[in-house]
Protein backbone atom coordinates (compact mmCIF):
# COMPACT_ATOMS: atom_id res chain seq x y z
CA UNK A 1 0.00 0.00 0.00
CA UNK A 2 1.34 3.46 -0.92
CA UNK A 3 2.18 6.04 1.71
CA UNK A 4 -0.84 8.09 0.67
CA UNK A 5 -3.22 5.17 1.08
CA UNK A 6 -1.70 4.19 4.43
CA UNK A 7 -2.13 7.67 5.85
CA UNK A 8 -5.62 8.01 4.42
CA UNK A 9 -6.49 4.75 6.17
CA UNK A 10 -5.11 6.15 9.43
CA UNK A 11 -7.16 9.30 8.95
CA UNK A 12 -10.32 7.24 8.49
CA UNK A 13 -9.55 5.47 11.76
CA UNK A 14 -9.34 8.83 13.52
CA UNK A 15 -12.55 9.91 11.80
CA UNK A 16 -14.31 6.85 13.21
CA UNK A 17 -12.90 7.51 16.68
CA UNK A 18 -14.09 11.11 16.55
CA UNK A 19 -17.53 9.99 15.39
CA UNK A 20 -17.74 7.47 18.24
CA UNK A 21 -16.76 10.19 20.71
CA UNK A 22 -19.43 12.58 19.43
CA UNK A 23 -21.95 9.76 19.42
CA UNK A 24 -21.48 9.21 23.14
CA UNK A 25 -22.05 12.91 23.76
CA UNK A 26 -25.21 12.88 21.63
CA UNK A 27 -26.95 9.86 23.18
CA UNK A 28 -30.15 10.45 25.09
CA UNK A 29 -31.43 8.57 28.13
CA UNK A 30 -32.96 5.95 25.83
CA UNK A 31 -29.60 5.13 24.26
CA UNK A 32 -30.54 6.72 20.92
CA UNK A 33 -29.20 9.87 19.29
CA UNK A 34 -30.95 12.87 20.80
CA UNK A 35 -31.88 15.73 18.46
CA UNK A 36 -31.23 18.42 21.06
CA UNK A 37 -27.87 16.93 22.02
CA UNK A 38 -26.90 16.75 18.36
CA UNK A 39 -27.64 20.45 18.00
CA UNK A 40 -25.15 21.28 20.76
CA UNK A 41 -22.47 19.49 18.72
CA UNK A 42 -23.02 21.31 15.44
CA UNK A 43 -19.55 22.85 15.13
CA UNK A 44 -17.50 19.64 15.52
CA UNK A 45 -20.14 17.72 13.55
CA UNK A 46 -19.78 20.13 10.63
CA UNK A 47 -16.00 19.69 10.66
CA UNK A 48 -16.43 15.93 10.88
CA UNK A 49 -18.69 15.98 7.81
CA UNK A 50 -16.01 17.80 5.84
CA UNK A 51 -13.35 15.32 6.87
CA UNK A 52 -15.62 12.44 5.85
CA UNK A 53 -16.36 13.98 2.45
CA UNK A 54 -12.77 14.82 1.66
CA UNK A 55 -11.45 11.43 2.76
CA UNK A 56 -14.08 9.66 0.66
CA UNK A 57 -13.05 11.76 -2.34
CA UNK A 58 -9.40 10.93 -1.64
CA UNK A 59 -10.21 7.21 -1.67
CA UNK A 60 -12.03 7.63 -4.98
CA UNK A 61 -9.17 9.41 -6.74
CA UNK A 62 -6.61 6.91 -5.39
CA UNK A 63 -8.67 4.00 -6.73
CA UNK A 64 -8.96 5.83 -10.03
CA UNK A 65 -5.22 6.51 -10.24
CA UNK A 66 -4.54 2.78 -9.97
CA UNK A 67 -6.61 2.29 -13.13
CA UNK A 68 -5.30 5.36 -14.97
CA UNK A 69 -1.59 4.61 -14.59
CA UNK A 70 -0.99 5.27 -18.29
CA UNK A 71 -1.66 8.98 -17.84
CA UNK A 72 1.31 10.79 -16.27
CA UNK A 73 -0.92 13.22 -14.35
CA UNK A 74 -3.28 10.73 -12.68
CA UNK A 75 -1.17 9.46 -9.76
CA UNK A 76 0.57 12.77 -9.02
CA UNK A 77 -2.78 14.55 -8.86
CA UNK A 78 -4.17 11.81 -6.60
CA UNK A 79 -1.21 12.09 -4.23
CA UNK A 80 -1.30 15.89 -4.23
CA UNK A 81 -4.97 15.69 -3.32
CA UNK A 82 -4.23 13.20 -0.53
CA UNK A 83 -1.59 15.52 0.94
CA UNK A 84 -4.03 18.43 0.78
CA UNK A 85 -6.85 16.51 2.45
CA UNK A 86 -4.67 15.09 5.21
CA UNK A 87 -3.41 18.57 6.05
CA UNK A 88 -6.99 19.90 6.13
CA UNK A 89 -8.16 17.10 8.45
CA UNK A 90 -5.15 17.69 10.68
CA UNK A 91 -5.96 21.41 10.89
CA UNK A 92 -9.60 20.81 11.85
CA UNK A 93 -8.87 18.17 14.48
CA UNK A 94 -5.80 19.83 15.99
CA UNK A 95 -7.64 23.13 16.52
CA UNK A 96 -10.01 21.47 19.04
CA UNK A 97 -8.73 17.94 19.76
CA UNK A 98 -10.72 17.47 22.97
CA UNK A 99 -14.00 18.07 21.14
CA UNK A 100 -13.22 15.10 18.90
CA UNK A 101 -11.79 12.90 21.66
CA UNK A 102 -8.43 12.73 19.87
CA UNK A 103 -4.86 13.23 21.03
CA UNK A 104 -2.50 15.65 19.34
CA UNK A 105 0.03 12.85 19.01
CA UNK A 106 -2.35 10.79 16.88
CA UNK A 107 -3.47 13.81 14.90
CA UNK A 108 0.01 15.06 14.02
CA UNK A 109 1.06 11.57 12.98
CA UNK A 110 -1.12 12.21 9.91
CA UNK A 111 1.00 15.14 8.73
CA UNK A 112 2.22 14.72 5.14
CA UNK A 113 5.59 16.04 6.35
CA UNK A 114 6.09 12.70 8.13
CA UNK A 115 6.13 10.85 4.80
CA UNK A 116 8.80 11.95 2.32
CA UNK A 117 6.88 10.82 -0.77
CA UNK A 118 3.65 12.45 0.35
CA UNK A 119 5.51 15.58 1.36
CA UNK A 120 7.01 15.76 -2.12
CA UNK A 121 3.59 15.19 -3.70
CA UNK A 122 2.25 18.34 -2.11
CA UNK A 123 5.39 20.45 -2.47
CA UNK A 124 5.13 23.77 -4.28
CA UNK A 125 7.61 22.75 -6.99
CA UNK A 126 5.65 19.57 -7.65
CA UNK A 127 2.38 21.45 -7.93
CA UNK A 128 3.90 24.09 -10.21
CA UNK A 129 5.29 21.38 -12.47
CA UNK A 130 1.92 19.61 -12.65
CA UNK A 131 0.22 22.91 -13.41
CA UNK A 132 2.63 23.69 -16.25
CA UNK A 133 1.92 20.27 -17.74
CA UNK A 134 -1.81 20.92 -17.50
CA UNK A 135 -1.40 24.25 -19.31
CA UNK A 136 0.61 22.52 -22.06
CA UNK A 137 -2.25 20.04 -22.37
CA UNK A 138 -4.66 23.00 -22.67
CA UNK A 139 -6.58 21.78 -19.65
CA UNK A 140 -7.03 18.19 -20.83
CA UNK A 141 -7.71 16.16 -17.69
CA UNK A 142 -6.65 12.54 -17.21
CA UNK A 143 -9.10 10.17 -18.97
CA UNK A 144 -12.36 9.52 -17.15
CA UNK A 145 -12.23 5.75 -17.91
CA UNK A 146 -15.98 5.54 -18.40
CA UNK A 147 -16.30 2.98 -21.17
CA UNK A 148 -17.12 3.46 -24.85
CA UNK A 149 -20.88 3.97 -24.50
CA UNK A 150 -20.57 6.68 -21.89
CA UNK A 151 -17.69 8.37 -23.72
CA UNK A 152 -19.81 8.46 -26.88
CA UNK A 153 -22.77 9.89 -24.99
CA UNK A 154 -20.57 12.54 -23.36
CA UNK A 155 -19.03 13.54 -26.69
CA UNK A 156 -22.43 13.77 -28.37
CA UNK A 157 -23.88 16.11 -25.77
CA UNK A 158 -20.62 18.05 -25.49
CA UNK A 159 -20.93 18.78 -29.22
CA UNK A 160 -24.51 19.98 -28.74
CA UNK A 161 -23.42 22.10 -25.78
CA UNK A 162 -20.53 23.69 -27.67
CA UNK A 163 -22.48 24.37 -30.86
CA UNK A 164 -25.95 25.23 -29.57
CA UNK A 165 -25.72 26.19 -25.89
CA UNK A 166 -22.42 28.04 -25.49
CA UNK A 167 -23.10 30.67 -28.20
CA UNK A 168 -26.34 31.64 -26.42
CA UNK A 169 -25.15 31.31 -22.83
CA UNK A 170 -23.80 34.80 -22.20
CA UNK A 171 -26.88 36.52 -23.63
CA UNK A 172 -29.21 34.30 -21.59
CA UNK A 173 -27.25 35.18 -18.46
CA UNK A 174 -26.67 38.90 -18.99
CA UNK A 175 -30.18 39.63 -20.30
CA UNK A 176 -31.88 37.16 -17.94
CA UNK A 177 -33.63 35.56 -20.91
CA UNK A 178 -35.84 32.49 -20.96
CA UNK A 179 -34.17 29.42 -22.44
CA UNK A 180 -35.03 29.63 -26.17
CA UNK A 181 -37.74 27.22 -27.28
CA UNK A 182 -35.61 26.06 -30.20
CA UNK A 183 -32.87 25.02 -27.77
CA UNK A 184 -35.37 22.90 -25.83
CA UNK A 185 -36.61 21.32 -29.06
CA UNK A 186 -33.07 20.45 -30.15
CA UNK A 187 -32.32 18.98 -26.72
CA UNK A 188 -35.47 16.88 -26.90
CA UNK A 189 -34.57 15.60 -30.38
CA UNK A 190 -31.29 14.27 -28.95
CA UNK A 191 -33.16 12.37 -26.23
CA UNK A 192 -31.85 14.60 -23.45
CA UNK A 193 -34.99 14.47 -21.30
CA UNK A 194 -35.03 10.68 -21.40
CA UNK A 195 -31.51 10.05 -20.09
CA UNK A 196 -32.85 8.81 -16.72
CA UNK A 197 -36.00 7.13 -18.03
CA UNK A 198 -36.07 3.41 -18.96
CA UNK A 199 -36.14 2.39 -22.60
CA UNK A 200 -39.56 0.76 -22.22
CA UNK A 201 -40.97 4.24 -21.61
CA UNK A 202 -39.10 5.82 -24.51
CA UNK A 203 -36.01 6.87 -22.58
CA UNK A 204 -32.31 6.06 -22.89
CA UNK A 205 -31.76 4.12 -19.65
CA UNK A 206 -31.51 0.34 -20.13
CA UNK A 207 -34.51 -1.57 -18.80
CA UNK A 208 -33.82 -3.51 -15.64
CA UNK A 209 -30.82 -1.55 -14.41
CA UNK A 210 -29.89 1.98 -13.54
CA UNK A 211 -27.38 4.01 -15.50
CA UNK A 212 -26.68 6.98 -13.29
CA UNK A 213 -23.27 7.57 -14.87
CA UNK A 214 -25.01 8.41 -18.16
CA UNK A 215 -26.93 11.12 -16.36
CA UNK A 216 -23.69 12.43 -14.82
CA UNK A 217 -21.66 12.63 -18.01
CA UNK A 218 -24.48 14.35 -19.91
CA UNK A 219 -24.98 16.84 -17.10
CA UNK A 220 -21.26 17.61 -16.92
CA UNK A 221 -21.11 18.27 -20.65
CA UNK A 222 -24.10 20.60 -20.59
CA UNK A 223 -22.98 22.43 -17.44
CA UNK A 224 -19.60 23.09 -19.05
CA UNK A 225 -21.45 25.31 -21.54
CA UNK A 226 -24.00 26.83 -19.14
CA UNK A 227 -25.43 25.80 -15.80
CA UNK A 228 -28.58 27.89 -16.19
CA UNK A 229 -29.27 27.37 -19.88
CA UNK A 230 -28.59 23.63 -20.10
CA UNK A 231 -26.90 22.00 -17.11
CA UNK A 232 -30.11 21.72 -15.12
CA UNK A 233 -32.51 20.67 -17.86
CA UNK A 234 -32.67 17.01 -16.83
CA UNK A 235 -32.68 17.51 -13.06
CA UNK A 236 -36.44 17.85 -12.83
CA UNK A 237 -37.37 14.89 -15.08
CA UNK A 238 -34.74 12.85 -13.20
CA UNK A 239 -36.46 13.51 -9.85
CA UNK A 240 -40.00 13.04 -11.14
CA UNK A 241 -39.12 9.90 -13.10
CA UNK A 242 -37.45 8.22 -10.11
CA UNK A 243 -40.48 9.00 -7.95
CA UNK A 244 -42.91 7.65 -10.55
CA UNK A 245 -40.85 4.50 -11.02
CA UNK A 246 -40.69 3.98 -7.25
CA UNK A 247 -44.34 4.64 -6.43
CA UNK A 248 -46.47 5.61 -9.39
CA UNK A 249 -49.32 3.48 -10.66
CA UNK A 250 -48.93 1.71 -14.00
CA UNK A 251 -51.31 4.23 -15.53
CA UNK A 252 -49.32 7.18 -14.17
CA UNK A 253 -46.05 5.72 -15.41
CA UNK A 254 -47.49 5.07 -18.87
CA UNK A 255 -48.95 8.53 -19.06
CA UNK A 256 -46.07 10.64 -17.80
CA UNK A 257 -42.78 8.85 -18.43
CA UNK A 258 -42.99 8.69 -22.25
CA UNK A 259 -44.09 12.34 -22.36
CA UNK A 260 -41.18 13.39 -20.12
CA UNK A 261 -38.68 11.30 -22.10
CA UNK A 262 -39.73 12.86 -25.40
CA UNK A 263 -39.70 16.37 -24.01
CA UNK A 264 -43.38 16.70 -24.87
CA UNK A 265 -44.08 17.56 -21.24
CA UNK A 266 -41.68 19.66 -19.16
CA UNK A 267 -41.82 19.45 -15.39
CA UNK A 268 -40.84 21.44 -12.32
CA UNK A 269 -40.27 20.30 -8.73
CA UNK A 270 -42.06 22.24 -5.99
CA UNK A 271 -40.80 21.36 -2.51
CA UNK A 272 -39.50 24.48 -0.76
CA UNK A 273 -41.86 26.75 1.20
CA UNK A 274 -41.29 30.28 2.52
CA UNK A 275 -40.59 28.94 6.03
CA UNK A 276 -39.22 25.49 5.13
CA UNK A 277 -36.36 24.71 2.78
CA UNK A 278 -34.23 21.65 3.39
CA UNK A 279 -36.47 20.64 6.33
CA UNK A 280 -38.74 18.64 4.03
CA UNK A 281 -40.30 16.55 6.80
CA UNK A 282 -42.02 19.59 8.31
CA UNK A 283 -43.55 21.17 5.20
CA UNK A 284 -46.94 22.82 5.82
CA UNK A 285 -48.41 23.27 2.32
CA UNK A 286 -51.88 21.70 2.52
CA UNK A 287 -53.73 19.28 0.31
CA UNK A 288 -57.30 18.58 1.41
CA UNK A 289 -59.43 15.78 0.02
CA UNK A 290 -62.58 17.17 -1.64
CA UNK A 291 -65.39 15.61 -3.66
CA UNK A 292 -63.67 16.05 -7.02
CA UNK A 293 -60.06 15.44 -5.97
CA UNK A 294 -57.55 17.36 -3.84
CA UNK A 295 -57.64 21.05 -2.99
CA UNK A 296 -54.26 22.77 -2.67
CA UNK A 297 -53.73 25.84 -0.53
CA UNK A 298 -50.57 27.70 0.40
CA UNK A 299 -47.31 29.05 -0.92
CA UNK A 300 -44.25 27.43 -2.43
CA UNK A 301 -41.02 29.11 -3.42
CA UNK A 302 -37.82 28.49 -5.40
CA UNK A 303 -39.67 26.33 -7.91
CA UNK A 304 -37.32 26.39 -10.88
CA UNK A 305 -38.84 26.32 -14.39
CA UNK A 306 -42.38 26.60 -12.97
CA UNK A 307 -43.71 28.87 -15.71
CA UNK A 308 -42.48 26.81 -18.67
CA UNK A 309 -43.44 23.50 -17.07
CA UNK A 310 -46.50 21.52 -18.12
CA UNK A 311 -46.66 19.70 -14.80
CA UNK A 312 -45.57 20.56 -11.25
CA UNK A 313 -44.38 17.88 -8.81
CA UNK A 314 -45.80 19.31 -5.58
CA UNK A 315 -44.88 17.87 -2.16
CA UNK A 316 -48.01 18.34 -0.07
CA UNK A 317 -49.16 17.69 3.49
CA UNK A 318 -52.25 15.55 2.98
CA UNK A 319 -52.63 14.60 6.64
CA UNK A 320 -52.86 17.61 8.98
CA UNK A 321 -51.71 15.70 12.08
CA UNK A 322 -48.35 17.36 12.96
CA UNK A 323 -47.28 14.29 14.90
CA UNK A 324 -47.01 12.38 11.61
CA UNK A 325 -44.22 14.69 10.41
CA UNK A 326 -42.83 13.24 7.14
CA UNK A 327 -45.41 10.44 7.15
CA UNK A 328 -48.15 12.98 6.45
CA UNK A 329 -46.69 14.06 3.10
CA UNK A 330 -47.77 13.03 -0.39
CA UNK A 331 -46.88 14.11 -3.93
CA UNK A 332 -49.47 15.61 -6.25
CA UNK A 333 -48.91 16.29 -9.95
CA UNK A 334 -50.40 19.62 -10.98
CA UNK A 335 -51.03 20.02 -14.71
CA UNK A 336 -50.95 23.49 -16.20
CA UNK A 337 -50.22 25.15 -19.53
CA UNK A 338 -46.69 26.50 -20.09
CA UNK A 339 -46.17 30.25 -19.79
CA UNK A 340 -43.38 32.55 -20.96
CA UNK A 341 -42.12 35.47 -18.92
CA UNK A 342 -41.79 36.32 -15.26
CA UNK A 343 -45.39 36.04 -14.06
CA UNK A 344 -48.34 33.78 -14.75
CA UNK A 345 -51.83 32.98 -13.51
CA UNK A 346 -53.87 29.84 -14.13
CA UNK A 347 -57.41 28.86 -13.17
CA UNK A 348 -57.97 25.15 -12.53
CA UNK A 349 -60.88 23.66 -14.52
CA UNK A 350 -61.95 22.07 -11.22
CA UNK A 351 -61.74 25.32 -9.29
CA UNK A 352 -59.15 27.58 -7.71
CA UNK A 353 -56.22 29.66 -8.86
CA UNK A 354 -52.44 29.30 -9.19
CA UNK A 355 -50.18 32.34 -9.59
CA UNK A 356 -46.43 32.51 -10.02
CA UNK A 357 -43.77 35.22 -9.89
CA UNK A 358 -40.11 34.84 -10.84
CA UNK A 359 -37.45 35.66 -8.24
CA UNK A 360 -34.55 37.79 -9.51
CA UNK A 361 -31.24 35.98 -8.91
CA UNK A 362 -27.50 36.69 -9.12
CA UNK A 363 -26.90 33.83 -11.52
CA UNK A 364 -28.35 30.50 -12.64
CA UNK A 365 -30.45 32.33 -15.19
CA UNK A 366 -32.52 30.97 -18.05
CA UNK A 367 -34.92 28.68 -16.20
CA UNK A 368 -36.00 31.18 -13.51
CA UNK A 369 -37.17 30.19 -10.05
CA UNK A 370 -40.68 31.12 -8.94
CA UNK A 371 -42.82 31.85 -5.93
CA UNK A 372 -46.11 29.97 -6.29
CA UNK A 373 -49.44 30.70 -4.62
CA UNK A 374 -52.23 28.11 -4.64
CA UNK A 375 -55.69 29.36 -3.67
CA UNK A 376 -58.29 26.60 -3.46
CA UNK A 377 -56.64 24.97 -6.48
CA UNK A 378 -58.26 21.59 -7.18
CA UNK A 379 -56.58 18.66 -8.94
CA UNK A 380 -58.24 15.31 -9.81
CA UNK A 381 -57.88 12.21 -7.60
CA UNK A 382 -55.37 10.55 -9.95
CA UNK A 383 -52.98 13.49 -9.49
CA UNK A 384 -51.73 11.79 -6.31
CA UNK A 385 -48.65 9.70 -7.15
CA UNK A 386 -49.54 6.14 -6.27
CA UNK A 387 -53.21 7.11 -5.85
CA UNK A 388 -54.65 5.12 -2.92
CA UNK A 389 -51.24 3.58 -2.18
CA UNK A 390 -49.39 6.88 -2.40
CA UNK A 391 -50.93 8.85 0.43
CA UNK A 392 -48.31 9.44 3.12
CA UNK A 393 -45.43 8.26 0.90
CA UNK A 394 -44.45 11.68 -0.43
CA UNK A 395 -41.33 12.05 1.67
CA UNK A 396 -39.95 8.68 0.58
CA UNK A 397 -40.75 9.27 -3.08
CA UNK A 398 -39.15 12.70 -2.95
CA UNK A 399 -36.00 11.38 -1.28
CA UNK A 400 -35.80 8.64 -3.93
CA UNK A 401 -35.73 11.33 -6.55
CA UNK A 402 -33.42 13.59 -4.57
CA UNK A 403 -30.66 10.97 -4.38
CA UNK A 404 -30.34 11.21 -8.15
CA UNK A 405 -30.84 14.96 -8.03
CA UNK A 406 -28.01 15.46 -5.53
CA UNK A 407 -25.65 13.32 -7.57
CA UNK A 408 -26.63 15.30 -10.62
CA UNK A 409 -25.88 18.53 -8.78
CA UNK A 410 -22.36 17.21 -8.16
CA UNK A 411 -22.09 16.64 -11.91
CA UNK A 412 -23.27 20.18 -12.52
CA UNK A 413 -20.52 21.40 -10.20
CA UNK A 414 -17.97 19.28 -12.06
CA UNK A 415 -19.00 20.75 -15.40
CA UNK A 416 -18.78 24.30 -14.08
CA UNK A 417 -15.36 23.59 -12.55
CA UNK A 418 -13.99 22.19 -15.80
CA UNK A 419 -15.28 25.22 -17.70
CA UNK A 420 -13.59 27.50 -15.16
CA UNK A 421 -10.23 25.72 -15.49
CA UNK A 422 -10.46 25.96 -19.27
CA UNK A 423 -11.29 29.66 -19.05
CA UNK A 424 -8.46 30.26 -16.60
CA UNK A 425 -5.87 28.52 -18.75
CA UNK A 426 -7.00 30.35 -21.87
CA UNK A 427 -6.88 33.77 -20.21
CA UNK A 428 -3.65 33.37 -18.25
CA UNK A 429 -1.84 31.89 -21.25
CA UNK A 430 -2.48 35.06 -23.24
CA UNK A 431 -2.31 37.77 -20.58
CA UNK A 432 1.20 39.11 -19.86
CA UNK A 433 2.13 40.74 -16.53
CA UNK A 434 5.66 41.92 -15.62
CA UNK A 435 7.14 40.34 -18.74
CA UNK A 436 5.55 36.87 -18.47
CA UNK A 437 2.19 35.32 -19.12
CA UNK A 438 0.24 34.83 -15.91
CA UNK A 439 0.26 31.08 -16.59
CA UNK A 440 4.07 30.99 -16.44
CA UNK A 441 4.22 32.06 -12.80
CA UNK A 442 4.61 29.23 -10.25
CA UNK A 443 1.68 30.43 -8.14
CA UNK A 444 -0.69 30.21 -11.10
CA UNK A 445 0.67 26.82 -12.14
CA UNK A 446 0.30 25.46 -8.61
CA UNK A 447 -3.27 26.78 -8.48
CA UNK A 448 -4.12 24.96 -11.70
CA UNK A 449 -2.64 21.73 -10.34
CA UNK A 450 -4.72 21.97 -7.18
CA UNK A 451 -7.84 22.72 -9.22
CA UNK A 452 -7.21 19.72 -11.45
CA UNK A 453 -6.67 17.46 -8.43
CA UNK A 454 -9.89 18.56 -6.75
CA UNK A 455 -11.92 18.35 -9.96
CA UNK A 456 -10.59 14.87 -10.73
CA UNK A 457 -11.36 13.75 -7.18
CA UNK A 458 -14.86 15.20 -7.36
CA UNK A 459 -15.56 13.63 -10.72
CA UNK A 460 -14.29 10.17 -9.74
CA UNK A 461 -16.10 10.36 -6.39
CA UNK A 462 -19.31 11.09 -8.32
CA UNK A 463 -18.82 8.13 -10.63
CA UNK A 464 -18.01 5.78 -7.75
CA UNK A 465 -21.17 6.78 -5.88
CA UNK A 466 -23.23 6.42 -9.07
CA UNK A 467 -22.00 2.87 -9.54
CA UNK A 468 -22.89 1.99 -5.95
CA UNK A 469 -26.32 3.61 -6.28
CA UNK A 470 -27.06 1.57 -9.41
CA UNK A 471 -25.89 -1.56 -7.58
CA UNK A 472 -28.54 -1.04 -4.92
CA UNK A 473 -26.94 1.49 -2.58
CA UNK A 474 -29.29 3.57 -0.46
CA UNK A 475 -28.26 6.97 -1.78
CA UNK A 476 -26.75 8.41 1.41
CA UNK A 477 -23.43 8.93 -0.34
CA UNK A 478 -25.17 11.16 -2.88
CA UNK A 479 -25.43 13.77 -0.14
CA UNK A 480 -21.73 13.36 0.65
CA UNK A 481 -20.55 13.90 -2.92
CA UNK A 482 -22.98 16.79 -3.48
CA UNK A 483 -21.67 18.43 -0.31
CA UNK A 484 -18.07 18.04 -1.47
CA UNK A 485 -18.42 19.01 -5.13
CA UNK A 486 -20.48 22.15 -4.66
CA UNK A 487 -18.22 23.90 -2.16
CA UNK A 488 -15.22 22.91 -4.29
CA UNK A 489 -16.84 24.62 -7.28
CA UNK A 490 -17.23 27.80 -5.23
CA UNK A 491 -13.57 28.28 -4.34
CA UNK A 492 -12.35 27.05 -7.71
CA UNK A 493 -14.46 29.49 -9.73
CA UNK A 494 -13.51 32.26 -7.31
CA UNK A 495 -9.81 31.59 -7.90
CA UNK A 496 -10.26 31.54 -11.68
CA UNK A 497 -12.15 34.82 -11.45
CA UNK A 498 -9.23 36.24 -9.44
CA UNK A 499 -6.78 35.17 -12.14
CA UNK A 500 -8.65 37.43 -14.55
CA UNK A 501 -7.99 40.48 -12.37
CA UNK A 502 -10.34 43.37 -13.11
CA UNK A 503 -11.81 41.58 -16.12
CA UNK A 504 -12.96 38.81 -13.83
CA UNK A 505 -15.34 41.29 -12.25
CA UNK A 506 -16.81 42.31 -15.61
CA UNK A 507 -20.14 40.77 -16.57
CA UNK A 508 -18.92 40.26 -20.12
CA UNK A 509 -16.32 37.74 -18.94
CA UNK A 510 -17.16 34.04 -18.71
CA UNK A 511 -15.34 33.77 -15.37
CA UNK A 512 -17.83 36.07 -13.65
CA UNK A 513 -20.80 34.01 -14.86
CA UNK A 514 -19.21 30.77 -13.68
CA UNK A 515 -18.58 32.30 -10.25
CA UNK A 516 -22.16 33.48 -9.66
CA UNK A 517 -23.59 30.27 -11.10
CA UNK A 518 -21.42 28.12 -8.83
CA UNK A 519 -22.65 29.96 -5.76
CA UNK A 520 -26.12 28.43 -6.00
CA UNK A 521 -24.87 24.85 -5.99
CA UNK A 522 -24.33 24.51 -2.24
CA UNK A 523 -27.77 26.01 -1.56
CA UNK A 524 -30.23 24.01 -3.65
CA UNK A 525 -30.87 20.25 -3.64
CA UNK A 526 -30.10 20.28 0.09
CA UNK A 527 -28.30 23.20 1.69
CA UNK A 528 -24.70 22.58 2.69
CA UNK A 529 -25.31 22.96 6.41
CA UNK A 530 -28.38 20.72 6.38
CA UNK A 531 -26.53 17.98 4.52
CA UNK A 532 -23.56 18.26 6.88
CA UNK A 533 -25.52 18.20 10.14
CA UNK A 534 -28.78 16.38 9.43
CA UNK A 535 -27.55 13.78 6.95
CA UNK A 536 -23.78 13.23 6.89
CA UNK A 537 -22.78 13.78 10.52
CA UNK A 538 -25.91 12.10 11.84
CA UNK A 539 -25.20 9.06 9.69
CA UNK A 540 -21.56 8.97 10.84
CA UNK A 541 -22.62 9.07 14.49
CA UNK A 542 -25.40 6.53 14.02
CA UNK A 543 -22.97 4.01 12.55
CA UNK A 544 -20.05 4.74 14.90
CA UNK A 545 -19.03 2.18 17.48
Amino acid sequence: MSGAKTRLSSARSLLNRAAAHLRQLALGADGELDVHQLDTLQVPSYDLAWCAAELAAADAIQDYADRAAADPLAQPLADAFAADVLQRCLARWSARPAEFGLSLTDIFALAPANDSALCAAGASKTLASLGRELVLRRGAMPPALLGDDHELMRDSFAKFAAESVAPRAQAIHREDQDIPAELLREAASLGLFGVSIPERFGGMQPDGRGDTIAMLVVTEALSHASLGAAGSLITRPEIMARALLAGGTAAQQSRWLPALAAGDKLCAISITEPDYGSDVANLKFRGTRVANGWQLDGAKTWCTFAARADVLFVVTRTDPDPALSHKGLSVLLVEKPPFAGREFEYQSPLGGRLTGRAIATLGYRGMHSYELFFEGFVVPPDALIGESQGEGRGFYLTMTGMAGGRLQTAARANGVMHAAIDAGIQYTSGRRVFGKTIAEYPLTSAQFARMAAWLTASRQFSYAVARRLDAGGDGREASLVKFFACRTAEWLTRDVMQMHGGMGYAEETLASRLFVDARVLSIFEGAEETLALKVIARDLLARAS
